[in-house]
Order: structure tokens, then sequence, then C-alpha cells
């Protein structure tokens, strides 16, 4: 109870202030109430989504967009607060001066100026049609990103051999099929020699991919389609009825991709052969540091694999690449992970700048790194989670070609 107490103190002064920027620009009554009224649906269905939902912190799409309108609104007051509270306390300072400097014994605090409130509106605006914008157009702006790599010691026979990553699929939150088949075609166009997905398949319940299960079925590739567990595939974020219900639900999940024709790495590792040359494909469950699963044992998935085998390893948490591979007494030439979705928000501009809030919880936070010789491509994620739309980092597929060579910085 005192968590929403504190959020409807913390709604209503940030709303009090966007209210008193649009009160000196606008006038008329009207635009006023559209503007209370906007607030009251926005708080009231957030409110009744999750404090009156009772599934729980299962983030379905009429959660989801409670949660980017609330989000969007906000953010449109947060902007506006700074700069006038900047002009209260100025106007403060003026009417102070005016009172005990000058002859005048009334305090009278200066009016607002309508040009302050004009450029708060205007840059509130900028966040708050982008999270717009990101909720009904970014979230499907599919982008193949293509990469090439060069290892030297890379077997001749895959000189040139193509790998599709996907990442977060994260299927619960899915609200349009059209554009969703039109991922799922995209990826297929790539005709890669394998493709490999590297977890969070759904938000927390099998049942969530069940519609999807035929559509993503579709994937294909010439040498299979890989995947390993992210940390929402375990279920671990709401409560079940009991634990062998959560047990069965992460069965259920791991049979649901067999089905629809994954190889599902569970700390595990496949070879893909080609003209009497292998390169190894190792798979480790959710290892991720901080309070994330740490289910991935990269020792026994490597277990049938050599030292001087070829190395792809696929873990969903960037940081287990950060805190365990990079220093294992194995050399893993190039590790896929997912998971931080670039934080869904972000600038991005090729070659000039590469930022998102998310580098301050994650050093590898979105495409190619190398360190000691090693790779690593942390993708942006296919789907959405949470704020259910994507501003400037967009939902990715990743083409990746192996190339026999001297290595190169990336």
């Amino acid at each position: 109870m005192l968590r929403w107490i504190i959020f409807a103190l913390f709604f209503i002064v940030t709303t009090f202030y966007g209210f008193q920027a649009l009160k000196t620009v606008t006038k008329g009554n009207w635009f006023h109430y559209v503007f209370f009224a906007i607030a009251l649906v926005i708080a009231g269905n957030f409110i009744v989504q999750f404090a009156m939902s009772s599934e729980g912190r299962v983030l379905s799409p009429s959660k989801s967009y409670a949660f980017g309108f609330l989000l969007a609104f906000l953010s449109f007051n947060l902007v506006i607060i700074p700069i006038l509270l900047g002009e209260d306390i100025v106007r403060l300072v003026l009417g102070l001066y005016d009172r005990l400097v000058t002859t005048n014994e009334k305090f009278d605090i200066p009016s607002r100026r309508k040009f302050i409130s004009q450029i708060a509106l205007g840059l509130a605006a900028i966040p708050f049609t982008s999270l717009l914008y990101g909720m009904y157009r970014g979230k499907y702006q599919f982008r193949v990103l293509n990469y090439t790599l060069h290892f030297e010691d890379l077997p001749d026979a895959f000189d040139g051999y193509k790998i599709t990553q996907v990442s977060d699929i994260h299927s619960g939150s899915f609200d349009n099929r059209e554009k969703i088949e039109y991922g799922v075609e995209l990826i297929n166009q790539q005709q890669s020699d394998a493709i490999l997905f590297t977890g969070d398949l759904v938000n927390n319940k099998t049942s969530e991919m069940i519609p999807w299960k035929a559509l993503f079925g579709t994937l294909k590739a010439k040498d299979g389609v890989f995947s390993v567990l992210g940390n929402h595939d375990y279920g671990d974020y709401i409560d079940w009825p009991s634990p062998d219900a959560k047990a069965q639900n992460l069965v259920d999940l791991v049979e649901l991709q067999k089905e629809m024709g994954y190889d599902v790495l569970l700390n595990e590792s496949r070879f893909i052969e080609k003209d009497g040359q292998r390169i190894a494909i190792i798979g480790v469950e959710n290892w991720g540091k901080g309070g994330f699963k740490k289910a991935g044992d990269l020792t026994k998935a490597a277990a049938q694999v050599t030292p001087d085998d070829f190395k792809i390893l696929m873990s969903h948490d960037p940081s287990h690449w950060e805190e365990v591979v990079i220093n294992d007494d194995y050399h893993y030439h190039l590790t896929l992970s997912g998971h931080t979705h670039g934080m869904q928000f972000g600038i991005e501009i090729p070659g000039w700048i590469k930022w998102s809030p998310v580098k301050w919880r994650y050093k590898y936070w979105a495409g190619i790194y190398k360190e000691l010789g090693q790779y690593i491509n942390v993708n942006r994620g296919f789907g959405y989670l949470g704020y259910p739309g994507r501003v400037g980092i967009w939902p990715e597929v990743t083409v990746i070609e192996l190339k026999k060579g001297k290595s190169t910085e990336a």
C-alpha cells in the first residue's frame, strides 16, 4: 500500500507541473480538462493493471501498454519540472528582492513567462512523441546487422560460414502477428548455414509461445536451429501454485522448442562437420552476475570439446562472458549473447555514437566486442519486454560471416 501512496503523490506532483506549463501557454478550460482526463485514465489503467490483476508480474500486452503510456506521460512532465522549477526559484528571488530592497510593501512573485513554458513544452514533446512512436512503430522496425569476423585458426572448410543469431523473442509481449511474420521471414531470408537463438523465448510461461509455435517453427537452416535458455525462460519472475508446476513449465518449454525443430543445448555441445573438419556449438544455461540465475556450467557444456576445436558459445547473459568465459582456459572464439535489449532505448549513429543507459549496468551491451583475442556479439533482441516499444535501439537480426584469415579488431 505504501508504494502506491508514494506513486500517487509522485504522479500528482509531476502532473501539476505539466499542467502549469499548459495553463501558461493555452487559453480555454477545455484543454485543461482534457489534460486531467488523460492523466486520470493513464494512472487509473496502470493501477488496475498492476494492483488489481490476479496474474502478478506476468507482463501481458495490456500491462505493457499501461506501463508504456505511463512512462510517456511521466517523461513529458519530468522534462518540464526542472525548467519550471528553475523559473520558480528565479521568480521567488525576484519577489524577495522587490520586497526587501525596493520600497514595495507587498510581496509579489512575478507571473510565469509564456516563452519559458513554450520551451518546456517543446522539449517535453521530444521524449513523449518518441516513446509513443516506439510503442507503435519502433518495436517492429526490424533491421539486419551484418558482421564479418576473421579467425586465423578457422577450419578451411568453414571459410565463409554464415550464422544468423536471434535473441530475446519474448513472445508473451507480441500484439501484431503480421509484423512478427515479417520478422520471421526476414530471418529465413538470410539463408545462413545455421540459426542460433540465445534465450528468452517467453516472458514467464510456456503458454505464451503456443500461439507462435507454428510460425517460429518455420525457421530453418541447412545445419539446424540451436537454442539456449535465458533468465525469463525459467519462470522465476511469477508465483506458481507449486514447485512442481514451475518445474513442469520448464520441461514443457524445452519440449516445445524441440517440437519446433530447435536443438536445445542445456550445458551441452554439438559439432557441425564439413569436409572432414568441424566446429563446436556450445550452449550453456543462463548465467548472470548479480541476482540472476547461475545455472550455466561452462565446464560441463564443453566436456566433449577439445582445446583445438573452433568454438562458438551461446550464453544468454553477456556478464557471463565478462566474468567467466574470456578468462577460461579454453579459448572461446565467438560468444553469442543477448539479454540487455540495449534497454530498448538509446541513440545509435554508426561511426559516431552508440549510447544507452544500459551501459551503466553492462559493459558489453550491444554489438561486437573483442577481448583477449575472443569476440562476443550482444544481440539487441527480437522482441521487447516491459515498455512495449523501442526508441533508437531497434529489434535486431544478426548475421555473422566467419572468414579464414588474420584477426581484425571489432
